[in-house]
């Protein structure tokens, strides 16, 4: 029946194309809720340029997403869903739809982005083996991850969770093999070591650092025999490390550091010997170190500020992979292994601050890596062996305050990567090299206290980042070189008590960034050179004790001096006027022939020998005399005729609301600058017309003086009382019941004296202090800053218009501020002065936009008389100081501990270095910068183009300004830890903020990243 095939035919592929389009659409159906699912999960994100490549397969068309990159596929089911170091950002990810659709996921692996929100309905996820969501930005409590009975990885670090961790859960997952949940610092504390996690056998990995981990560490710790990482630093743990701990002899690292873990090392800690890296620094440890002795495998030992003792083991000697060896600020004694550090790439040693002894092992730089020797106020003795000056990877060398002799070795001087070259305060000889002229990156010299000879060599100008140069108490002789003068970035110059002779060279003046410069106590001569003037910048002058002749020259006075002392010279003729005020009154002693024409106390008045008049007859005198007479009668007229006019004018603005306080009255004036002004103007500018901002400790007035000059007077309110009374616009005198006691006056003055005395480029110089008769009224006069506050640059309606500061300019003032406020903490004498209230605020500018410190100490001015106007219930303070900061700027302790300390103003300037470099205000939008920046930062992950988002691209616009901002951001973060004991002294933020200049000429260009971890004295 040949008609019937094409029948047939037709039937067979009708039925084909059927069954083909039945398993087309069976096949469709199965895909869409998983590729649904993921195309949700990726419109929940913004992706960011640079990760569109790795977005580009995920097309909402495609017939299975098992070909988008990041996803793994088990036949056609999504076992793994892996977006890593993508800098993604999303308010939220559905992770309910994820684990909903997903039903066969494995693995969910989104590290290192910028994911914020919570992570409610992750738990329903129940086929998961890995969870990995660190360095993001979840916030929120971590929900009951105990459905998750397969999980083998769980990763939550470095995110902003907060309420309890569900230790619980942990039960449920007994084959989990890594658990890090550290860095989020915002969990509640625990009242004891979760007793859940030792009961994990089968971990390899726990990581909880700064987790809130409080109490001892649990002797149960020894059942986790396959851990080979365990990391519980920045946790409030208590008590000794336990005996247990040697059970865990697979341990490879150990971090234990920055808690408060007490007594010795455990016996049996040796049993660890395959630790590599050890750090349990700063804690109260005991003890001596025999423990480590044979920890052949030791990279990096880092017991740092603690309290332990006895010898370093000579077993040291021969460990050959150990790089990096921290034991500073201990009670270390004994000598070092002669071969520490000969075997392996060692980097890095600080022992500094113990009672070692011994030479400096010969061979730390025998592989040619050493980067940093430190080795500071100890008792070390003999000669610095001649291997490192051949060490050119050296950055510094610090062996201040030991027992070392001999001479330098000559390449020593010549380094060409070293930054500091610190030697002060030892029994050194012979001479400084030439070859110093070849030391291309030193910024420091520090020789001070030695036995060193002969002349300052002339090439020391050719070491052209130097910034500090101090040589005194030498025995150097010959003269300044001119050639110093071509370093003009130098900040500091000190050659005091040498035997230096010759004149002070013309060319100084050319180091225009001079602040402080010591000349004293040397054999100088001739006379003071007018080319000093060029020392615009300068602080502090001491040329006193030498031989110099001649006039004190005018270009002094027109200098921002806070510190001058010309005393014990053969100086002659009159002061300049500028200079001849009480300020300075002990600036010009031993000079015999000095005298002054306007009859200052301490100086004799000039008579026409001293060539401060002409000689004339005594008849002419006569005639003059009687002349200024009839002049002077004819003033006091006017006078007297000006001031009763003037108290008709105080009268009818007193009752007009214009004046705050009356001038009648006593008024104690204590001059500590130059004065060209009595305490009348003063008074008389404190007007509501003058006000320019007012704050916590007080209103602020810009007053214009007769003689044209603009201070800035600060109206301290010394008590409520007092407040309450000068509140009113017809406030007079403040009355006699909100007076201060005679205690309080007393405590005030010594407190504004303190203050009076600080003298530093970069603080805001105290001209005087008026104080009313009763005490109940103060005002503080101040140089006054043409270029307004920080936070008026940053954040003002000025900034917004004209677009702010630059970066090099934010660099300049992070730096300068910096230094004003290490000079509080570490400059002032035996102890410190506590800012109390450093804000942005605080920060003004000069005419060029260098930085001053305000305000610094107000803070306790206020609390030393607060009891005489506290209010009934009202706290002013406990111990360690008053209340003091701002909201946004105060350190998080001082909710808990009310106690000001200087980690309390590095944490505060640890938040203006969070705006200068990411131009956000402290408190914005309801959130503070520390919180905005820190959930961010550690999304964003630890490489410079993670951090790059938080930078204000504003300010920071090449590439070398943004890797600059980057690293000051670093800077912040370590300034703005939460745990106190973390945050870097401010001495240690001026040399990071230092070392982190990008492209400058004081720095360098392309200096690697900063070691954040560990600060070098």
């Amino acid at each position: 029946m040949p008609p019937a095939r094409p029948f047939h035919l037709h039937l067979h592929l009708a039925v084909a194309a059927l069954l083909l389009s039945a398993v087309l659409h069976a096949a469709s159906a199965a895909t869409p809720p998983e590729l649904d699912a993921l195309m949700a999960f990726k419109s929940s994100l913004a992706i960011p340029p640079a990760a569109d490549a790795f977005f580009a397969s995920w097309d909402a068309a495609a017939a299975t997403p098992c070909n988008f990159t990041g996803v793994t596929c088990r036949g056609s089911a999504v076992t793994a869903l892996s977006v890593p170091e993508m800098n993604v950002t999303a308010e939220s990810v559905p992770f309910d739809v994820l684990c909903g659709s997903l039903k066969s996921l494995a693995t969910l692996s989104l590290p290192s982005n910028a994911l914020a929100g919570t992570i409610a309905g992750v738990d329903a996820c129940v086929g998961l083996q890995e969870l990995s969501l660190p360095f993001n930005s979840f916030s929120g409590e971590i929900p009951d991850l105990s459905p998750l009975t397969g999980l083998r990885t769980l990763n939550l670090s470095s995110n902003a969770f907060s309420g309890s961790f569900p230790w619980s859960a942990l039960t449920a997952m007994p084959g989990l093999q890594a658990l890090s949940a550290g860095d989020n610092p915002f969990l509640t504390p625990t009242k004891s070591f979760p007793p859940e996690i030792t009961r994990l056998t089968n971990l390899t990995r726990l990581y909880l650092s700064a987790a809130n981990i409080a109490g001892p560490i649990p002797a149960a710790i020894g059942r986790l025999t396959r851990l080979v990482d365990l990391e519980l630093a920045d946790n409030p743990l208590t008590g000794e490390i336990p005996p247990a701990i040697s059970q865990l002899v697979n341990l490879q690292s150990l971090e234990l550091y920055n808690c408060s873990l007490t007594g010795a090392l455990p016996r049996g800690f040796g049993r660890l010997t395959r630790l590599q890296f050890f750090d349990a620094s700063q804690n109260q440890l005991t003890g001596g170190l025999s423990e480590l002795r044979s920890l052949t495998r030791l990279v990096s030992l880092q017991l740092f500020y603690n309290g332990l003792s006895g010898e370093v083991p000579p077993e040291f000697g021969d460990f050959r992979e150990l790089v990096n060896l921290s034991l500073y600020s201990n009670n270390l004694t004994g000598d070092l292994p002669p071969k520490l550090g000969s075997w392996s790439e060692f980097n890095f040693i600080d022992v500094s601050t113990n009672s070692l002894t011994g030479p400096i092992p010969p061979d730390m730089c025998k592989r040619g890596t050493m980067l940093k020797l430190l080795m500071l106020e100890n008792r070390f003795s003999g000669e610095i062996p001649a291997t490192y000056a051949t060490c050119a990877t050296l950055q510094r060398f610090r062996v201040s305050k030991n027992l070392l002799t001999g001479d330098v070795p000559e390449g020593l001087w010549a380094l060409p990567n070293a930054e500091i070259i610190d030697l002060e305060g030892n029994h050194f000889t012979g001479g400084i090299s030439e070859g110093i002229g070849k030391a291309a990156s030193l910024t420091s010299l520090h020789l001070a206290g030695n036995k060193f000879s002969g002349a300052i060599p002339s090439s020391i100008g050719d070491a052209g980042k130097l910034q500090s140069i101090d040589v005194s108490s030498n025995e150097l002789s010959g003269e300044i070189p001119p050639s110093i003068g071509k370093l003009v970035g130098l900040d500091s110059l000190d050659i005091a008590g040498n035997g230096i002779s010759g004149a002070i060279p013309a060319s100084l003046g050319s180091c225009s960034a001079l602040s402080t410069m010591n000349l004293a106590e040397n054999k100088l001569a001739g006379a003071i050179p007018t080319e000093l003037r060029g020392l615009t910048r300068l602080n502090s002058l001491n040329i006193s004790s030498n031989e110099l002749s001649g006039a004190v020259p005018a270009i002094l006075a027109e200098l921002k001096l806070s510190y001058l002392n010309l005393s014990n010279n053969r100086l002659d003729g009159p002061v300049p006027a500028g200079l001849a005020i009480s300020a300075y009154g002990e600036s010009f002693q031993g000079n015999p022939g000095l005298c002054a024409n306007n009859g200052a106390g301490f100086l004799r008045r000039c008579t026409p020998g001293d060539g401060g008049r002409s000689g004339s007859t005594a008849r002419t005198l006569v005639t003059c005399l009687l002349a200024g007479m009839a002049v002077l009668l004819a003033v006091l007229g006017v006078a007297i005729f000006i001031k009763k006019r003037r108290q008709h004018a105080e009268a009818a603005a007193m009752a007009g609301g214009k004046l705050l306080f009356a001038k009648k009255g006593s008024w104690n004036v204590k001059s500590f600058r130059m004065m060209a002004f009595d305490e009348r103007e003063i008074v008389g500018g404190v007007r509501d017309e003058n006000l320019i901002g007012s704050g916590g400790s007080g209103n602020v007035y810009r007053v214009k003086l007769g003689c044209g000059t603009v201070v800035a007077v600060k109206h301290i309110t010394r008590t409520r009382a007092a407040a309450a009374a000068s509140a009113g616009p017809t406030a007079a005198m403040l009355p006699r019941s909100a007076s201060a006691s005679a205690r309080q006056c007393r405590e005030f003055d010594a407190e504004v004296g303190t203050l009076s005395s600080i003298r530093h480029v970069n603080v805001v110089k105290l001209l005087c202090s008026v104080t009313s008769e009763d005490g109940a009224a103060s005002l503080l006069v101040y140089e006054h800053l043409p270029n307004g506050s920080l936070y008026e640059s940053l954040h003002g309606p000025t900034a917004r218009k004209l677009g702010g500061l630059g970066w090099p300019e934010r660099y300049e003032v992070a730096v300068g501020a910096a230094r004003g406020l290490e000079y509080l903490h570490h400059g002032c004498g035996d102890r410190p002065i506590l800012h109390r209230d450093v804000k942005s605020s605080n920060i003004l500018l000069d005419e060029a936009f260098k930085p001053r410190l305000a305000d610094f100490g107000l803070a306790k001015i206020l609390h030393a008389n607060a009891g005489a106007g506290k209010l009934q219930g009202e706290p002013w303070s406990s111990s360690g100081g008053a209340v003091a900061g701002t909201v946004g700027y105060m350190a998080p302790e001082y909710a808990y501990a009310r106690k000001v300390t200087e980690k309390s103003d590095v944490y505060s300037f640890g938040v203006v270095l969070l705006e200068l470099a990411t131009g956000r205000a402290a408190v914005a939008d309801g959130e503070d910068v520390v919180e905005w920046a820190s959930r961010r930062l550690d999304g964003a992950g630890n490489g410079r183009e993670k951090a790059m988002a938080l930078v204000d691209a504003s300010a920071a616009r090449e590439e070398w300004e943004k890797e600059e901002a980057v690293r000051v951001l670093r800077v912040a973060v370590l300034c703005t830890s939460r745990t106190p004991a973390v945050r870097p002294s401010m001495r240690s933020v001026v040399q990071m903020l230092e070392d982190a200049a990008v492209g400058r000429e004081c720095s360098g260009n392309g200096k690697p990243a900063l070691e954040v971890k560990v600060v070098a004295p």
